[in-house]
């Protein structure tokens, strides 16, 4: 019989219950609860069960409550999904449910709160005295998930406390060659002859000059910062190089009588030193301009490149956005120039030094020697501004720098110098403005002139290079306007509006990390060995530390050739001609393959949609033409630049709107109806009834998935068409299968293997086969073994990103704010051809729901068609995209009928049992559970009103505190994708080989199929290893994504440790007394097996994504929620994300410390989606963002230094390996949480300046889209741009 007839049958006739007694029951069970939970308030601590007379009866009740709870649980899920009747029935019981329930967890809890959730002094919680437990909160929920099986366990703030650490040691640093200090190489100089070049170090500053002389059109190289990008890309020749690092009188330093002397021979790390030692020893007023190129070296490149890079190269390359060249120009500062025939010359750094785009009046024979920075005096003033589109390591948008000499007496501006970089094809003072201003008094009407005067001569063209013509000039007017505000408040000027506000944010920001992670530990029963459930580090943690773990580029085979590929100059076209001739001719070539070495017809992709080389038809910018095969990697890219392409370009369709006007999809449309759920046909509503309806559009944009380890592989041929296949990708079957396709071949002749990868994020997925099947190809047409390994500048041009969305919608909603009915459309972006954009568009219609429930829900999902890269698989496939539509709406609900978002959203949350628009039952449904413990633990309503306060109290920062909820359900889309297979191998020596299907990419699915084999053996966990992942091995294997490959794999290698225990029971019987090492011996003494092949699968039923017809799609579903407080700088778009704090259930958790770790990883890089993290195509489709110099990730100094992760306690789930639940994807959307704070601070700025209306802000909330959102008297000065279609914009929003 089953369980839930067993408990029916048992509490009907023990206890007679009916609906009677559940009315008396509940009634009864919750007084007695409210009246213990008042005497356990007054008591404030039990010390102990057993200490007063009540304890055994309330405890025997909470025990009897929990026994009525699992009766109803059990029958529920036993008989309460059958039919909707039935559910309707059992949903009557609500209210015994609830107070039966209350009764068992909570008096359960209160035990369970204090002997399992002491406060630990060890913890080290970075709260302090707020910290829950400390504050006996209820953070710390004492509910659980329906189902929970893992008993009391205690819970810890945090994985490492790091006290076990040894202390820095700086005796142990790596020493600096004592060779080269012995042989003083430093001090001599010497000339060296390498490969057609000629590179010169002299040490005598005559000798500097007369190379110089010499050599006029030699390169003075010192940091190889801008050198060395223009060697990689764009080959250039240099026969000179000149090296004068070693030059004395580079390093003189010295003050001047009105000025600081500083040789260009220093590294601007020396240069930074220096002027802080002058900011202590000379007066506040003499190092106003010193004090700012302290301030801006601090974002000038990073730490490593500052310790080598000069500024005499800064100033000679004469970027326009150079960060330091207009606090030159502002302060009129000089170069000491010098040459040997004409001898040394001071020059100022003004409107005549930089002659055109990195042109200046430096002579081909002159050295920059030094340069004079002026000393400020009295009465004068200094401040200089940067933008970026990252605080930390990245170029300016716009720099800005200002100097003003202001007569205390009357307030007349005396001389007034104004210079901005990234505003022209120069570094450039504003002349007119400077000249207009000069004489003016210092007043509100000064400011008003200025903004008038600025806007006029810094105006930029809407299609300038570049872009962003409205946001530069803006910025330069807040730069402007921020120092005006500055000097009036130095000056004491009051009668100036806004003197006294504040425009520096991040003040509060701390300088240490702050952050706590919360999980529980495993059940004090189990045993010491099982490693489940506990924190254990990476398998391969010390490896990555020290370098040691070996990917695939470290991999060296002999003989081997390298490829590099020809890659189209144009989007979209048709190929005439390839000519090969001048890269045949390069030393080192040994030839190439192109269409004409494909097997006839052979095309790659899961729909064979995909040409490995372009034939004829140009399809996006980067397609690979042709591959040179050359002796090293170096020479194959040099040679396929020197490849000559004919091709006649035609216009490309880029965007989802023009793809929309063009009718061009690459497949027909998807639905979802949730009305066939319940009813044969579908249910047409009429709109017209509805009194309150919502409707607007809202764009996504893409992301790059910046793995740190470029797409690359080896192919290594053996005989009889043999093929050895290393790669660093996701899927091993799919290389193998396309491999096989494309060459002609069987699978069983190619072995695939896949040792770790360096990060993939869902971008090798399926995107293997563009690099395996051109390295196969020139193997097997060379004979040779072949590497192939994509620069980041091709990789991110080839291999596709996220998919862009424009999200549309309708929604109804009643008078209480229940959503009624929705239109919800999808539209994405996919590229040229189909790659996983049905999977990611039907993923990303699941979740358009998120974690509400509609009355009714009808879903479509269109797919267009576009001359980019197939956009492809990324962490969270299409479901952040569905989702972010979704929450947007519930804004939009909120902002027009001017409810609060949080209440709407409580009052549509999905409670346990509801059924979604596609068809699948929520069981185990912890929305509410982790929404409320995250609401509490991030203090959220106290801090909603301090931000509000802030908000009152500041005009041009402002802040946003936002919560978040997610659902992802797990699962691949495919059904026959829901499989795994696992090989395990147990020797004589009492060691264990596990190979699985899935591959390592730094998420530690190795380390916890490790812990899953050991529990499952009952073994220590250092008996078992995992050597790679291999074709070989485990044929047929899903690539690893989804978040699916603890769950899958875990249970194929449960069902291989199941196998094998079998085998080994009977000598257990035999030698009771013995260990694992006799019972393998003597099993393998017996000849019986030691190897099995498990098997393993997880619920799935598909959906008809066609007609719109629901099914149970997944097993279960993740659930958490995110809180985010940022501060905004409304004048620049630039922000500070302050403090985060998250909940997430991961069931019974496998590995704490690397769920937390998942977590933590998730959220950040969903903040750089939602934030930063913006793909920039020009509208002909050629990819502008190809490497780090253009697109942006988050650094270290955009996590929030006060971080706070929680798993949900308590919580089980019956679906998953062990009650645990899949970690990979799920918390990626809570990183949308930081841009819904950045729109609340954008929106309290918005309502002060008088506009309360909702308001489009697409993602990612960029400094751009945040301060063109943050209407004000600055961007009135702003031109509007001109009408669309008139203009070539620079960039194509995709």
């Amino acid at each position: 019989m089953d369980p839930g007839g067993t408990f029916i049958d048992y509490y009907t006739r023990v206890f007679h219950i009916n609906n009677e007694t559940i009315n008396i029951w509940s009634h009864l069970l919750g007084f007695i609860y409210f009246t213990y939970q008042q005497y356990y308030t007054n008591c404030v601590v039990l010390p102990s069960i057993g200490s007063h007379p009540a304890d055994h009866i309330v405890f025997t009740l909470s025990i009897f409550g929990m026994q009525i709870c699992m009766f109803l649980s059990a029958s529920y899920h036993t008989f309460g999904c059958s039919s909707i009747v039935m559910r309707q029935k059992w949903l009557k019981m609500d209210v015994f449910g609830i107070s039966a329930g209350l009764l068992g967890m909570y008096l359960n809890g209160i035990y369970t709160a204090f002997f399992c959730f002491q406060i630990n002094d060890t913890n080290g919680c970075g709260m302090g005295e707020n910290c829950c437990k400390v504050k006996k909160s209820s953070s710390l929920s004492d509910d659980a998930t329906p189902g929970y099986t893992g008993g009391e366990r205690k819970r810890k703030l945090q994985l490492s406390s790091l006290s076990d650490c040894a202390p820095y040691d700086a005796t142990q640093e790596i020493i600096f060659p004592p060779e080269l200090k012995h042989k003083n190489f430093d001090s001599l100089s010497f000339a060296y002859d390498h490969h057609h070049t000629k590179w010169y170090q002299p040490v005598d500053y005559d000798d500097l000059l007369t190379l110089k002389r010499e050599l006029p059109h030699a390169r003075l190289i010192s940091g190889n910062s801008e050198l060395a990008i223009e060697l990689k890309f764009r080959f250039i020749d240099l026969p000179v190089l000149i090296n004068p690092k070693q030059v004395k009188e580079l390093y003189v330093k010295r003050v001047e009588e009105n000025g600081v002397y500083m040789g260009t021979g220093m590294s601007l790390t020396d240069m930074d030193r220096y002027v802080v030692k002058l900011m202590n020893e000379l007066t506040v007023e003499q190092v106003k301009v010193l004090q700012n190129i302290h301030e801006m070296l601090h974002w000038f490149a990073g730490t490593h490149v500052r310790n080598v890079a000069s500024v005499s190269g800064n100033i000679a390359t004469a970027s326009p956005i150079s960060d330091l060249n207009p606090i030159w120009m502002a302060a009129n500062a000089q170069v000491v120039l010098d040459s040997a025939d004409r001898g040394e010359r001071r020059c100022c750094i003004d409107e005549n030094f930089f002659l055109g785009y990195r042109k200046t009046c430096i002579r081909s024979d002159e050295v920059i020697k030094a340069v004079v920075v002026p000393l400020t005096t009295k009465n004068e003033h200094f401040a200089a501004y940067k933008q970026a589109q990252r605080r930390e390591d990245d170029i300016a948008i716009v720099t800005g720098a200002f100097f003003v000499k202001i007569n205390p007496d009357t307030f007349i501006v005396e001389k007034i110098r104004i210079a901005f970089g990234g505003m022209a094809p120069t570094t450039k003072l504003t002349l007119t403005t400077m000249s207009k201003l000069e004489g003016q008094f210092w007043s509100q009407g000064f400011l008003d002139q200025a903004l008038s005067l600025l806007s006029e001569e810094m105006k930029l063209p809407a299609g300038v290079p570049g872009g962003m013509s409205q946001y530069r000039l803006s910025l330069a007017l807040s730069f402007f306007f921020k120092f005006f505000l500055k000097v009036s408040k130095d000056l004491n000027f009051m009668e100036v509006q806004n003197v006294e506000q504040n425009l520096t944010i991040g003040n509060t920001i701390p300088k240490s990390l702050n952050a706590t992670q919360v999980y529980q530990e495993v059940n004090d029963k189990q045993k010491y060995d099982d490693p489940v459930g506990r924190p254990l580090k990476h398998v391969s943690g010390d490896k990555h530390t020290t370098g040691e773990a070996v990917y695939c580029d470290d991999i060296n085979v002999a003989d081997c050739l390298h490829i590099a590929f020809v890659t189209s100059p144009i989007a979209h076209g048709t190929l005439n001609s390839i000519d090969y001739t001048a890269a045949l001719h390069l030393n080192g070539v040994i030839g190439y393959i192109d269409a004409y070495d494909v097997y006839t017809g052979a095309q790659i992709g899961h729909h064979n949609d995909t040409p490995v080389f372009v034939k004829d038809e140009i399809t996006f910018h980067g397609q690979p033409i042709a591959a040179i095969v050359a002796t090293d990697h170096e020479i194959a890219r040099k040679a396929a630049s020197l490849v000559k392409l004919d091709t006649a370009a035609k216009k490309p369709i880029v965007t989802i709107k023009q793809a929309l006007e063009a009718d061009s999809f690459i497949f027909k449309h998807f639905v979802i109806h949730s009305s066939l759920n319940d009813n044969e046909t579908v249910v047409k509503n009429d709109w017209s009834k509805y009194e309150r309806v919502v409707e607007g559009s809202i764009d996504m944009g893409g992301q790059e998935h910046f793995y740190l380890e470029t797409q690359q592989c080896i192919v290594i041929p053996h005989e009889d068409d043999e093929l050895e296949i290393i790669i660093s990708n996701q899927c091993v079957n799919d290389v193998h299968i396309e491999v096989a396709k494309c060459l002609g071949i069987a699978q069983h002749k190619i072995s695939t293997t896949v040792k770790r990868i360096g990060g993939g994020f869902g971008g090798k997925e399926s995107t293997g086969a563009i690099l395996a099947v051109p390295a196969s190809l020139a193997a097997r047409k060379f004979n040779k073994p072949m590497k192939l390994k994509l620069e980041r500048f091709d990789d991110m041009a080839i291999t596709g990103t996220r998919h862009p969305f424009t999200l549309q919608y309708k929604l109804a909603v009643d008078e209480n704010g229940k959503f009624i009915d929705l239109d919800y459309t999808a539209i994405s972006n996919s590229g040229h051809t189909m790659d996983l954009s049905m999977g990611v568009m039907q993923r990303a219609m699941v979740h358009a729901d998120n974690v509400y429930k509609f009355g009714n829900a009808d879903i479509t999902g269109k797919m267009c068609k576009t001359h980019l890269a197939s956009n492809t698989a990324f962490r969270g496939f299409g479901g952040p995209q569905g989702m972010f539509g979704t929450e947007i709406m519930v804004k939009h609900v909120a902002e027009q009928f001017n409810w609060d978002h949080d209440e709407i959203r409580e009052k549509n949350f999905y409670q346990e049992g509801d059924c979604t628009p596609f068809g699948m039952h929520l069981n185990q449904c912890n929305v509410t559970r982790t929404w409320k413990e995250c609401k509490t633990n991030s203090d959220y309503c106290k801090r909603l009103e301090e931000v509000k306060k802030f908000n009152s109290e500041n005009k041009f920062r402002k802040r946003g505190i936002y919560l978040t909820p997610t659902r992802f359900g797990i699962g691949f889309g495919l059904k026959q994708l829901n499989q795994a297979g696992a090989l395990v191998l147990v020797y004589t020596d009492g060691s264990v080989l596990v190979s699985h299907g899935g591959m390592e990419m730094g998420q530690g699915l190795h380390t916890k199929i490790l812990q899953i084999a050991a529990r499952c053996l009952e073994i220590p966990i250092e008996k078992v290893h995992i050597r790679d992942t291999a074709t070989d091995k485990v044929p047929n294997s899903s690539a690893t994504a989804a978040s699916v490959g603890s769950d899958l794999n875990g249970l194929a290698v449960q069902d291989a440790c199941r196998q094998i225990l079998e085998r080994l029971e009977p000598f257990k019987k035999e030698n009771p007394e013995g260990g694992w090492l006799e019972w393998v011996n003597s099993a393998y003494v017996n000849r019986v097996s030691l190897s099995a092949s498990g098997f393993g699968i997880i619920h799935h039923e598909p959906v008809d994504f066609f007609n719109g017809k629901g099914a149970e799609l997944f097993g279960y579903s993740v659930y958490g929620t995110a809180a985010c407080e940022v501060e905004v700088d409304c004048l620049t778009g630039d922000h500070h994300l302050l403090r985060t704090d998250i909940v997430m259930d991961v069931g019974e958790s496998l590995n704490p410390a690397i769920d937390i770790g998942q977590i933590e990883g998730a959220f950040i890089q969903g903040y750089g989606l939602f934030t930063m993290e913006e793909i920039k195509i020009r509208p002909d489709g050629i990819r502008l963002t190809r490497g780090p110099g253009t697109y942006k990730i988050p650094s270290a100094d955009d996590v929030p230094k006060n971080f706070n992760v929680s798993l949900l306690g308590n919580s089980s789930n019956k679906m998953g390996i062990f009650s645990s639940k899949a970690i990979g994807e799920p918390p990626l959307f809570l990183g949308s949480c930081a841009f819904f704070a950045i729109r609340e601070a954008v929106r309290a700025y918005r309502v002060q300046n008088g506009k309360k209306e909702y308001f489009v802000f697409n993602s990612p909330s960029t400094p751009e889209r945040i301060r063109m959102a943050c209407e004000d008297f600055v961007t009135q000065h702003v031109p509007a741009l001109p009408e669309e279609g008139s203009y070539t914009p620079w960039t194509a929003s995709v």
